[in-house]
């Protein structure tokens, strides 16, 4: 029998820190000691009407976090210990929330159903709980059931919907959820609320209808139920009805031309006229439509579709009465959305939108937008000016050179005086627009720049006068000096052009990082992401004195932060925060001088106090800094090479802790590869820290809290170590490869339909791969037969990756370039495994079709390897 646990719930709730913490000791206690009677008590808690809504509520809150969690192995566990309750108990259970969709209390509806979805969620995958959808469809079909029930009940099946797979529902099922849901949306039949609820359910359930939608007459009705209410007189209702628009917008593309010019009726009146909440999806709309028309035609296909995807072109075809329509939106600002970067309103879509249209249909939408930029950028109404400058800097991305190019020459003048505007917002824009302009036209490495020596000079002025103005301006200043330090990258001779402004480009930047009136440390953020680019793109013949100079005014900051007064954890985060950042100008500046060999020696020198100050960093223990000064010591290692054997000592407690850091998975993530790197710097000298390395490795691939992103590097890292201790990689070959093979067999299970993990599994084949070949190329020359047992899983793991419909292209390198270190490491033994496995050559010959140059060199390398066996 449930036991009473309001009193403490409510004492859980109450002003008394000591009554607090005692009350939630006592509900600890009893869901530990009990959970299976402490879920039933909330159970009951929340259905009783006679309750108080305070103890209801927080009952509700704790059983939904009983049963989800936000951390992948925290979800796992709940769900498994709500799989070990007994079927009896948790049927009270489901039956208590169901009954609680009745309650008069509407934040308890509203928590019961959160609830129901999470059981679903964990239930319904399991082919358990078949009957939930049909006792949710009885509460509608029968008539005189109570609104407020019939609301509760459209959004349990919404968020059902939301947490469960299309796959998880038989067809039949599917067509009474959305018939349930349709009618729902009645306007003769419901309240408001029913609506409502019914509208937010549609839009949740649209990923189950691909059927209903590829039948003539049920898309017919679905899509008249949902325009007419997008023409409803509650706000509310529009909003939702026209979010469903959005997905049907991306999800059924392909069956949209019938409903075109209705749903531009609508859009356009929205955008016009309507609240900013309804207008906003109305825009959202016309995005979403270039969103997939943009990956037609990068791809030829639509993500999840068939390669028969129709191109229908609608963003063309509605141009002329689209653009002025997103045109307009533009003049629309708000005073103060200057300040705040998070700010979304209309002008804000319409121009996303705008440059979502430019990207899509190309030069065709220079000449609808250019008379509106003249026709704007020097009246005297600022909106009109800002509105001006925002669609100029909107379609940059998408039309040819040939027809910018002129356009963005004849204007860069007018944008370059903009800077010094009377008015915020208007020199906020054009600040954006010319990092646009850098972006997009300025690539001297491919012969286009709109920049020249004789435009340099001014823009470099302008730029540096500015980077003073507001904190806002100022940091979309760091972005256009970023873009076109960028666009001297790799540019040979032009590279020079750049270089006589560098120092005071650099000590404007520094000082800008020093500032302290922005509201938050964004500035400086990006000042020092500015500096970075501006030292990547140097010509380092001409600039290697001012490099050196930087580095040391950087260690100096460096120093000075370790020994800055920490009253607060405010404090403590911003020392942090700046940390990281000069932790990442020193990774870049090595990774610069440590690129020729003329001034490489200048980095050497500089190794040893680079390294005193970031063993004094790791002191502080702040993962943001751990990343950067992590990654930049694998910077200096691979600088350093066998030199940097003297700082393992000091450093390897660092590295063990990086591996132990399981909470701050991307620290743990960094000192993996940067362990890759220092075994490429140290060869066999990294020996003596293997067997601690090794044990850290392989603890980490077997435990179920670390973030699984770090599982593949670890993989690839056993090739770096195997590489460079050669045959003393035999004592750890049989526990390594039986991970290998555990994941491989992983990979040959996961479901490819969820792109995350589709991801995820290219990332493990191409990690487990590069393992493979860096301990067959590490015992090539002393124990190639230790891996000769191993061979035949080898190739069928090959083999189940050659068949695969869609392979990753990372993968195929990875799988051919393995196959050829077989053949080069193992030699004759392998003769009768390449005859046996004739899908090697059927590998091979597509990859030697292939556009991809590296791919062919790698298949020709491993073809003349495998010759050499076979013949």
């Amino acid at each position: 029998m449930a036991m009473e646990i309001t009193q403490f719930l409510l004492a859980a709730q109450s002003p008394d820190a000591n009554i607090r913490t005692q009350a939630e000791a006592s509900l600890r206690q009893f869901q530990e000691q009990n959970l299976p009677l402490f879920l039933l008590s909330l159970s009951v808690e929340l259905a009783n009407n006679e309750k108080p809504l305070e103890s209801r509520r927080l009952a509700g809150i704790v059983l939904k976090n009983s049963l989800d969690a936000k951390d992948s192995v925290r979800k796992e566990h709940l769900v498994q210990q709500w799989m070990a309750i007994e079927i009896s108990m948790k049927a009270q259970i489901k039956d208590l929330l169901l009954r609680t969709l009745g309650s008069s209390a509407s934040e308890a509806r509203h928590t019961s159903a959160q609830v129901i979805a999470k059981v679903a969620s964990i239930e319904i995958p399991r082919k358990q709980w078949p009957e939930l959808i049909g006792s949710l469809l009885k509460n509608m079909t029968q008539q005189d059931n109570p609104a407020a029930l019939k609301q509760a009940t459209l959004e349990t099946l919404g968020y059902v919907c939301e947490e469960i797979s299309h796959q998880d529902l038989v067809q039949d099922e599917v067509n009474s959820v959305l018939t349930a849901v349709v009618q729902g949306m009645n306007l003769a039949e419901h309240s408001r609320e029913v609506r409502l609820a019914a509208t937010k359910a549609l839009y949740n359930a649209l990923d189950f209808a691909q059927t209903n939608f590829e039948n003539d007459m049920e898309r017919n009705y679905i899509m008249k139920v949902v325009c007419e209410t997008a023409i409803s007189k509650e706000a509310d209702i529009r909003q939702a009805a026209f979010e469903c628009l959005v997905s049907i917008a991306s999800t059924y593309y392909d069956v949209l031309e019938p409903y075109m010019q209705t749903l531009f009726q609508l859009t356009s009146n929205a955008v016009k006229g309507d609240e900013e909440s309804v207008a906003l999806q109305a825009i959202e709309f016309w995005s979403s439509i270039c969103d997939e028309e943009i990956e037609l035609q990068e791809y030829g296909t639509l993500e999840g579709g068939d390669s028969g995807s129709t191109h229908s072109r609608f963003i063309e075809k509605a141009l002329p009465y689209l653009v002025p329509l997103l045109l307009d939106t533009l003049l629309k600002q708000e005073e103060d959305q200057d300040q705040d970067d998070s700010i979304w309103n209309i002008s804000m879509a319409g121009g996303t939108c705008l440059g979502l249209v430019a990207r899509t249909v190309g030069d065709s939408v220079v000449k609808l937008v250019m008379p509106f930029v003249e026709g704007n950028i020097l009246k005297p109404d600022w909106h009109c000016r800002e509105a001006a400058t925002y669609a100029f800097g909107s379609i940059l991305e998408g039309p040819s050179i040939e027809t910018l190019g002129p356009l963005v020459s004849n204007g860069l003048d007018l944008l370059l005086n903009a800077m010094r505007d009377e008015n915020n917002h208007v020199k906020d824009t054009t600040a954006w627009a010319l990092s646009r302009i850098f972006e997009f036209l300025h690539c001297p490495a491919s012969g286009f720049s709109v920049v020249s020596s004789e435009n340099l000079q001014r823009i470099v002025t302008v730029l540096l006068e500015s980077i003073n103005d507001a904190p806002n301006v100022s940091e979309k200043v760091c972005g256009a000096i970023y873009y076109l330090a960028q666009g001297y990258e790799d540019a040979g001779a032009n590279s020079s052009l750049l270089t006589q402004y560098i120092p005071r480009i650099i000590s404007e930047l520094l000082k800008t990082a020093e500032r302290t009136d922005g509201s938050d440390s964004k500035i400086r953020t990006s000042a020092y992401e500015t500096l970075n680019e501006v030292v990547r793109s140097l010509n380092i013949v001409e600039t290697s004195q001012i490099i050196l100079e930087l580095l040391k005014s950087i260690l100096q900051k460096l120093g000075q932060t370790l020994e800055l007064q920490i009253f607060s954890s405010d404090d403590r985060e911003k020392q942090g925060d700046l940390q990281a950042s000069l932790c990442a100008v020193i990774q870049v500046i090595i990774q610069k001088l440590s690129s020729t060999d003329e001034t490489k020696p200048s980095i050497l020198q500089a190794a040893d106090p680079i390294m005193f100050l970031f063993l004094r960093v790791f002191a502080c223990r702040r993962s943001t800094v751990h990343e950067e000064a992590m990654l930049a010591i694998g910077a200096l290692a691979h600088a350093s090479g066998p030199e940097f054997e003297k700082y393992m000592p000091e450093l390897y407690k660092y590295l063990e802790m990086g591996l132990q850091n399981f909470e701050e998975y991307e620290v743990c993530g960094i000192t993996v590869g940067v362990i890759g790197d220092i075994c490429r710097a140290l060869e066999d000298r990294v020996l003596p820290y293997c067997d601690g390395i090794m044990n850290h490795l392989v603890r980490n691939l077997q435990s179920a809290e670390l973030h699984r992103s770090v599982k593949p590097p670890i993989f690839a890292c056993f090739g770096d170590i195997a590489l460079a201790i050669g045959e003393q990689f035999s004592k750890y070959i049989e526990p390594t490869v039986a991970m290998m093979r555990s994941a491989a067999e992983v990979c040959a299970q996961m479901d490819n339909s969820d792109e995350e993990l589709m991801d995820y599994g290219n990332q493990l084949k191409r990690s487990i791969f590069e393992a493979y070949s860096g301990i067959l190329q590490g015992f090539k020359d002393s124990k190639p037969e230790l891996m000769l047992p191993h061979a035949g899983h080898l190739f069928q793991f090959i083999e189940v990756v050659f068949r695969e419909k869609y392979r990753d292209e990372s993968v195929t390198k990875a799988a051919v370039a393995v196959m050829g270190d077989l053949a080069d490491a193992l030699g004759p033994n392998t003769k009768i495994l390449f005859k046996d496995n004739a899908f090697c050559v059927q590998f091979l010959g597509e990859c030697l079709q292939s556009d991809d140059e590296h791919l062919k060199e790698t298949a020709n390398w491993t073809q003349v390897m495998i010759a050499r066996v076979v013949s």
